[in-house]
Protein backbone atom coordinates (compact mmCIF):
# COMPACT_ATOMS: atom_id res chain seq x y z
CA UNK A 1 0.00 0.00 0.00
CA UNK A 2 1.56 3.71 -1.11
CA UNK A 3 1.28 4.87 3.00
CA UNK A 4 1.23 2.79 5.91
CA UNK A 5 1.66 2.77 9.65
CA UNK A 6 4.66 0.99 11.60
CA UNK A 7 3.34 -0.75 15.18
CA UNK A 8 6.06 1.52 16.96
CA UNK A 9 4.72 4.77 14.87
CA UNK A 10 2.87 7.66 15.32
CA UNK A 11 3.15 8.69 11.93
CA UNK A 12 2.50 7.27 8.33
CA UNK A 13 5.43 5.92 6.25
CA UNK A 14 5.15 5.52 2.44
CA UNK A 15 6.34 3.74 -0.40
CA UNK A 16 6.67 2.62 -4.11
CA UNK A 17 7.66 1.95 -6.62
CA UNK A 18 8.49 4.00 -10.12
CA UNK A 19 9.74 2.71 -13.20
CA UNK A 20 11.96 -0.28 -10.99
CA UNK A 21 13.22 2.34 -8.41
CA UNK A 22 11.80 2.23 -4.71
CA UNK A 23 10.88 5.45 -3.31
CA UNK A 24 10.60 4.97 0.81
CA UNK A 25 10.50 7.23 4.09
CA UNK A 26 8.92 8.80 6.89
CA UNK A 27 5.82 11.44 5.61
CA UNK A 28 5.95 12.99 9.23
CA UNK A 29 1.82 13.27 9.13
CA UNK A 30 -0.40 11.82 11.80
CA UNK A 31 -3.39 11.33 9.71
CA UNK A 32 -3.87 9.13 6.61
CA UNK A 33 -5.43 12.38 4.53
CA UNK A 34 -2.13 14.36 5.04
CA UNK A 35 0.33 11.17 4.46
CA UNK A 36 -1.77 10.35 1.35
CA UNK A 37 -1.36 14.29 -0.07
CA UNK A 38 2.53 13.89 1.12
CA UNK A 39 2.83 10.80 -0.68
CA UNK A 40 1.55 12.29 -4.19
CA UNK A 41 3.98 14.63 -3.94
CA UNK A 42 6.82 12.53 -3.46
CA UNK A 43 5.52 10.86 -6.64
CA UNK A 44 5.04 13.80 -8.67
CA UNK A 45 9.14 14.43 -7.19
CA UNK A 46 10.02 11.17 -8.52
CA UNK A 47 8.08 11.13 -11.77
CA UNK A 48 9.85 14.46 -12.80
CA UNK A 49 13.40 13.36 -11.78
CA UNK A 50 12.74 10.04 -13.92
CA UNK A 51 11.65 12.26 -17.10
CA UNK A 52 15.03 14.20 -16.78
CA UNK A 53 16.75 11.15 -16.06
CA UNK A 54 15.77 9.58 -19.31
CA UNK A 55 18.22 11.45 -21.62
CA UNK A 56 21.75 13.04 -20.23
CA UNK A 57 21.66 13.21 -16.96
CA UNK A 58 23.48 17.04 -15.15
CA UNK A 59 24.95 16.24 -12.07
CA UNK A 60 22.01 18.38 -10.33
CA UNK A 61 19.46 15.32 -11.44
CA UNK A 62 22.13 12.81 -10.04
CA UNK A 63 22.44 13.88 -6.81
CA UNK A 64 18.66 14.49 -6.23
CA UNK A 65 17.93 10.84 -7.06
CA UNK A 66 20.83 9.62 -5.53
CA UNK A 67 19.28 11.03 -2.85
CA UNK A 68 15.77 10.41 -3.14
CA UNK A 69 16.63 6.67 -3.20
CA UNK A 70 19.64 6.10 -1.40
CA UNK A 71 20.97 9.43 0.37
CA UNK A 72 17.69 9.51 2.97
CA UNK A 73 17.97 6.30 3.72
CA UNK A 74 21.59 6.60 5.56
CA UNK A 75 21.47 7.12 9.41
CA UNK A 76 23.67 9.81 9.33
CA UNK A 77 21.30 11.66 6.42
CA UNK A 78 21.86 15.25 7.47
CA UNK A 79 26.20 13.97 6.51
CA UNK A 80 25.42 12.22 3.34
CA UNK A 81 22.99 15.44 2.35
CA UNK A 82 25.45 18.28 3.36
CA UNK A 83 28.13 16.91 1.45
CA UNK A 84 26.05 15.86 -1.44
CA UNK A 85 24.98 19.92 -1.77
CA UNK A 86 28.61 20.49 -1.42
CA UNK A 87 29.53 18.40 -4.43
CA UNK A 88 26.51 19.53 -6.52
CA UNK A 89 27.94 23.33 -5.73
CA UNK A 90 31.45 22.07 -6.89
CA UNK A 91 30.80 20.40 -9.96
CA UNK A 92 28.10 22.91 -10.95
CA UNK A 93 24.90 21.63 -11.05
CA UNK A 94 23.72 21.43 -14.74
CA UNK A 95 27.70 19.88 -15.64
CA UNK A 96 26.54 16.46 -17.15
CA UNK A 97 27.67 13.55 -15.30
CA UNK A 98 28.98 11.55 -18.92
CA UNK A 99 31.74 14.81 -18.77
CA UNK A 100 32.93 14.30 -15.15
CA UNK A 101 36.40 13.10 -15.93
CA UNK A 102 39.62 12.40 -13.44
CA UNK A 103 40.72 16.18 -13.71
CA UNK A 104 37.55 17.03 -12.53
CA UNK A 105 37.85 14.56 -9.33
CA UNK A 106 41.11 15.94 -8.86
CA UNK A 107 40.33 19.28 -8.99
CA UNK A 108 37.26 18.85 -6.45
CA UNK A 109 39.63 17.01 -4.07
CA UNK A 110 41.93 19.86 -3.91
CA UNK A 111 39.03 22.76 -3.84
CA UNK A 112 37.91 20.67 -0.83
CA UNK A 113 41.32 20.33 1.24
CA UNK A 114 41.30 24.31 0.98
CA UNK A 115 42.02 25.69 5.25
CA UNK A 116 38.30 26.96 6.17
CA UNK A 117 37.94 30.66 7.71
CA UNK A 118 39.77 29.48 10.61
CA UNK A 119 42.99 28.56 8.88
CA UNK A 120 41.90 24.60 9.69
CA UNK A 121 42.34 22.24 7.20
CA UNK A 122 40.09 19.15 7.01
CA UNK A 123 42.03 15.86 7.26
CA UNK A 124 42.58 13.43 4.69
CA UNK A 125 39.91 10.68 6.05
CA UNK A 126 37.02 14.03 5.85
CA UNK A 127 38.46 14.92 2.47
CA UNK A 128 37.69 10.60 1.33
CA UNK A 129 34.44 10.55 2.99
CA UNK A 130 32.91 14.10 1.84
CA UNK A 131 34.24 14.07 -1.97
CA UNK A 132 35.38 11.13 -3.23
CA UNK A 133 33.39 8.25 -1.69
CA UNK A 134 30.05 9.66 -2.25
CA UNK A 135 31.20 11.13 -5.75
CA UNK A 136 32.01 7.81 -6.45
CA UNK A 137 28.61 6.74 -5.03
CA UNK A 138 26.91 8.51 -7.05
CA UNK A 139 28.57 7.90 -10.30
CA UNK A 140 28.26 3.88 -9.71
CA UNK A 141 24.81 4.46 -9.27
CA UNK A 142 24.02 6.17 -12.04
CA UNK A 143 25.72 3.94 -14.68
CA UNK A 144 24.66 0.68 -12.60
CA UNK A 145 21.41 1.97 -11.95
CA UNK A 146 19.97 4.41 -14.29
CA UNK A 147 22.08 3.32 -17.37
CA UNK A 148 23.94 6.33 -17.88
CA UNK A 149 27.02 7.04 -19.65
CA UNK A 150 30.19 7.50 -17.31
CA UNK A 151 33.98 8.23 -17.56
CA UNK A 152 35.93 5.53 -16.02
CA UNK A 153 37.95 6.64 -13.06
CA UNK A 154 40.43 4.80 -10.94
CA UNK A 155 38.97 5.98 -7.75
CA UNK A 156 41.87 4.25 -5.98
CA UNK A 157 44.23 6.86 -7.40
CA UNK A 158 42.04 10.05 -5.87
CA UNK A 159 42.00 8.59 -2.46
CA UNK A 160 44.00 10.26 -0.10
CA UNK A 161 46.21 8.50 2.55
CA UNK A 162 45.11 8.71 5.86
CA UNK A 163 47.05 8.16 9.21
CA UNK A 164 46.17 5.54 10.91
CA UNK A 165 43.99 6.08 13.24
CA UNK A 166 44.90 6.55 16.59
CA UNK A 167 43.94 4.28 19.48
CA UNK A 168 43.20 6.79 22.74
CA UNK A 169 41.90 4.96 25.87
CA UNK A 170 40.25 7.34 28.77
CA UNK A 171 41.47 5.92 32.14
CA UNK A 172 38.95 5.62 34.81
CA UNK A 173 39.87 8.41 36.21
CA UNK A 174 39.35 10.13 33.06
CA UNK A 175 36.39 8.85 32.53
CA UNK A 176 34.79 9.54 35.96
CA UNK A 177 35.78 13.30 35.57
CA UNK A 178 33.83 13.52 32.17
CA UNK A 179 30.74 11.84 33.18
CA UNK A 180 30.62 14.09 36.19
CA UNK A 181 30.43 17.27 33.30
CA UNK A 182 28.07 16.02 31.32
CA UNK A 183 24.71 17.44 31.44
CA UNK A 184 21.56 15.08 32.33
CA UNK A 185 20.79 12.74 28.95
CA UNK A 186 24.00 13.48 27.70
CA UNK A 187 25.60 11.28 30.74
CA UNK A 188 23.19 8.20 29.54
CA UNK A 189 24.53 8.45 25.82
CA UNK A 190 27.92 8.71 26.83
CA UNK A 191 28.48 6.25 29.63
CA UNK A 192 26.63 3.90 27.23
CA UNK A 193 29.45 5.00 24.57
CA UNK A 194 32.04 3.90 26.88
CA UNK A 195 30.29 0.73 28.17
CA UNK A 196 29.78 -0.78 24.70
CA UNK A 197 32.10 1.26 21.89
CA UNK A 198 29.14 1.86 19.45
CA UNK A 199 29.41 4.83 17.01
CA UNK A 200 27.61 8.48 17.94
CA UNK A 201 24.96 7.65 15.35
CA UNK A 202 24.54 4.77 16.19
CA UNK A 203 23.60 5.48 19.59
CA UNK A 204 21.22 8.59 18.46
CA UNK A 205 19.60 6.07 16.57
CA UNK A 206 18.76 3.42 18.63
CA UNK A 207 14.79 2.67 19.14
CA UNK A 208 13.09 1.06 21.79
CA UNK A 209 12.11 -1.44 18.71
CA UNK A 210 15.38 -2.22 18.91
CA UNK A 211 15.99 -3.18 22.50
CA UNK A 212 15.17 -6.15 23.88
CA UNK A 213 14.88 -6.68 27.77
CA UNK A 214 13.96 -10.01 27.61
CA UNK A 215 16.94 -11.68 25.72
CA UNK A 216 19.12 -8.68 26.60
CA UNK A 217 20.15 -7.57 23.26
CA UNK A 218 20.28 -4.64 21.26
CA UNK A 219 19.89 -3.87 17.52
CA UNK A 220 22.27 -0.82 16.10
CA UNK A 221 22.32 0.65 13.03
CA UNK A 222 25.81 1.17 11.69
CA UNK A 223 28.12 2.45 8.61
CA UNK A 224 26.64 1.35 5.25
CA UNK A 225 22.84 0.78 7.07
CA UNK A 226 24.59 -2.42 8.42
CA UNK A 227 22.62 -3.47 11.34
CA UNK A 228 24.39 -5.84 14.21
CA UNK A 229 23.14 -7.60 17.39
CA UNK A 230 25.05 -6.83 20.67
CA UNK A 231 24.27 -8.43 24.06
CA UNK A 232 23.57 -6.19 26.87
CA UNK A 233 26.19 -6.18 30.28
CA UNK A 234 24.38 -5.87 33.56
CA UNK A 235 25.57 -1.99 33.31
CA UNK A 236 24.30 -1.86 30.04
CA UNK A 237 20.87 -3.27 30.79
CA UNK A 238 20.35 -1.42 34.09
CA UNK A 239 21.45 2.16 31.76
CA UNK A 240 18.37 1.04 29.65
CA UNK A 241 16.04 0.42 31.69
CA UNK A 242 16.14 3.46 33.52
CA UNK A 243 15.73 5.42 30.33
CA UNK A 244 12.55 3.54 29.30
CA UNK A 245 10.04 5.75 30.21
CA UNK A 246 11.90 8.76 29.04
CA UNK A 247 10.80 8.54 25.42
CA UNK A 248 8.15 6.07 23.46
CA UNK A 249 10.37 5.94 20.23
CA UNK A 250 14.05 7.11 21.24
CA UNK A 251 16.13 5.58 23.95
CA UNK A 252 18.40 8.39 24.64
CA UNK A 253 16.66 12.03 25.30
CA UNK A 254 17.34 15.18 27.15
CA UNK A 255 15.13 17.53 29.46
CA UNK A 256 14.66 20.92 27.50
CA UNK A 257 15.48 23.90 29.65
CA UNK A 258 13.54 26.13 28.21
CA UNK A 259 10.80 26.85 25.61
CA UNK A 260 11.83 27.29 22.10
CA UNK A 261 9.26 28.33 19.71
CA UNK A 262 11.36 28.18 16.49
CA UNK A 263 12.37 24.85 17.90
CA UNK A 264 9.29 23.70 18.95
CA UNK A 265 10.74 23.01 22.02
CA UNK A 266 8.92 23.13 25.72
CA UNK A 267 10.60 23.30 29.17
CA UNK A 268 10.48 20.53 31.19
CA UNK A 269 9.59 18.52 28.03
CA UNK A 270 11.95 15.25 26.78
CA UNK A 271 13.38 15.42 23.07
CA UNK A 272 15.76 12.74 21.43
CA UNK A 273 19.34 13.62 21.63
CA UNK A 274 20.99 15.70 18.46
CA UNK A 275 24.29 14.58 16.40
CA UNK A 276 24.97 18.68 17.36
CA UNK A 277 23.93 18.47 21.28
CA UNK A 278 25.97 15.77 21.76
CA UNK A 279 28.62 17.17 19.86
CA UNK A 280 28.75 20.26 22.11
CA UNK A 281 28.35 18.44 25.47
CA UNK A 282 31.22 16.37 25.35
CA UNK A 283 33.11 19.66 23.59
CA UNK A 284 32.63 21.54 26.88
CA UNK A 285 32.57 18.64 29.64
CA UNK A 286 36.39 17.08 28.04
CA UNK A 287 37.77 20.27 29.05
CA UNK A 288 36.27 21.18 32.14
CA UNK A 289 37.31 18.10 33.05
CA UNK A 290 40.37 18.70 32.84
CA UNK A 291 41.13 15.44 30.01
CA UNK A 292 43.22 16.64 27.05
CA UNK A 293 43.31 14.97 23.37
CA UNK A 294 39.62 12.82 23.98
CA UNK A 295 37.24 12.95 21.39
CA UNK A 296 33.68 11.34 21.27
CA UNK A 297 35.03 8.92 19.33
CA UNK A 298 37.56 7.86 21.30
CA UNK A 299 34.94 6.56 24.16
CA UNK A 300 34.74 3.66 21.13
CA UNK A 301 38.55 2.43 21.48
CA UNK A 302 38.23 2.75 24.95
CA UNK A 303 35.58 0.30 24.97
CA UNK A 304 37.53 -2.06 22.85
CA UNK A 305 40.69 -2.05 24.72
CA UNK A 306 38.86 -2.91 27.65
CA UNK A 307 36.97 -5.67 26.44
CA UNK A 308 40.20 -7.02 24.52
CA UNK A 309 42.28 -7.15 27.46
CA UNK A 310 39.36 -9.71 28.71
CA UNK A 311 38.75 -11.50 25.83
CA UNK A 312 40.05 -12.09 22.24
CA UNK A 313 40.17 -9.88 19.05
CA UNK A 314 37.54 -11.79 17.40
CA UNK A 315 34.87 -10.88 20.49
CA UNK A 316 36.24 -7.12 19.58
CA UNK A 317 35.89 -7.39 16.03
CA UNK A 318 31.90 -8.33 16.32
CA UNK A 319 31.62 -5.86 19.37
CA UNK A 320 32.66 -2.93 16.89
CA UNK A 321 30.89 -4.24 13.80
CA UNK A 322 34.32 -4.53 11.28
CA UNK A 323 33.82 -6.64 8.71
CA UNK A 324 38.08 -7.58 7.89
CA UNK A 325 39.88 -8.30 11.80
CA UNK A 326 42.71 -6.37 10.17
CA UNK A 327 40.73 -3.35 11.16
CA UNK A 328 40.52 -4.56 15.20
CA UNK A 329 44.02 -5.34 15.06
CA UNK A 330 45.16 -1.69 16.21
CA UNK A 331 43.60 -2.89 19.23
CA UNK A 332 46.36 -5.56 19.78
CA UNK A 333 48.48 -3.13 21.45
CA UNK A 334 46.33 -3.81 24.64
CA UNK A 335 47.73 -7.54 24.35
CA UNK A 336 51.15 -5.93 23.87
CA UNK A 337 50.70 -3.99 27.04
CA UNK A 338 49.55 -7.10 29.11
CA UNK A 339 52.31 -9.57 28.17
CA UNK A 340 54.69 -6.60 28.67
CA UNK A 341 53.35 -6.57 32.32
CA UNK A 342 53.77 -10.31 32.59
CA UNK A 343 57.04 -10.62 31.61
CA UNK A 344 58.18 -7.51 34.07
CA UNK A 345 56.37 -9.45 36.79
CA UNK A 346 57.59 -12.61 36.05
CA UNK A 347 61.16 -10.96 35.78
CA UNK A 348 60.54 -9.03 38.89
CA UNK A 349 59.52 -12.95 40.72
CA UNK A 350 62.75 -14.58 39.08
CA UNK A 351 64.95 -11.46 40.59
CA UNK A 352 63.54 -11.82 43.67
CA UNK A 353 63.59 -15.69 44.31
CA UNK A 354 67.31 -15.46 43.11
CA UNK A 355 68.14 -13.37 46.00
CA UNK A 356 66.40 -14.97 48.38
CA UNK A 357 67.90 -18.24 46.77
CA UNK A 358 71.90 -16.53 47.29
CA UNK A 359 70.92 -15.44 50.55
CA UNK A 360 70.12 -19.18 51.55
CA UNK A 361 73.23 -20.17 50.29
CA UNK A 362 75.63 -17.71 52.10
CA UNK A 363 73.98 -19.16 55.42
CA UNK A 364 74.45 -22.62 54.58
CA UNK A 365 77.68 -21.66 54.22
CA UNK A 366 78.25 -20.17 57.29
CA UNK A 367 76.60 -23.00 59.23
CA UNK A 368 78.90 -25.46 57.38
CA UNK A 369 81.88 -23.00 58.83
CA UNK A 370 80.70 -23.44 62.15
CA UNK A 371 80.65 -26.89 62.68
CA UNK A 372 84.01 -27.77 61.07
CA UNK A 373 85.29 -25.57 63.79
Amino acid sequence: MPVYKRADSETYSYDFRLKGARYSGNTGCKTKREAEKFEQQQRQIAKKLAEQAAGPMTVGIAIGKYWEEVGQHHVNDETTLKNLAWLEGALGKNTYIASIRSADVARVITRRRLPDENGKSPSAATVNRSVTQPLRAVLKRAADVWDQKVQRIKWGDHLLQENQERVREASVGEEAAIMDELERGYDDAVRFAFLTGCRRMEILGLEWSRVDFFSKRFTVTGKGNKTRTIPMSQAVFDLLWSNRNHHETKVFTYVAKRTLKPRKLIKGERYPLTEAGLKTAMRRAVPRAGVSNFRFHDTRHTAATRVLRASNLRVVQNLLGHKDIATTTKYAHAVDDDIRNALDAVAVQNATENATKGADGTANQLAKGRKSE
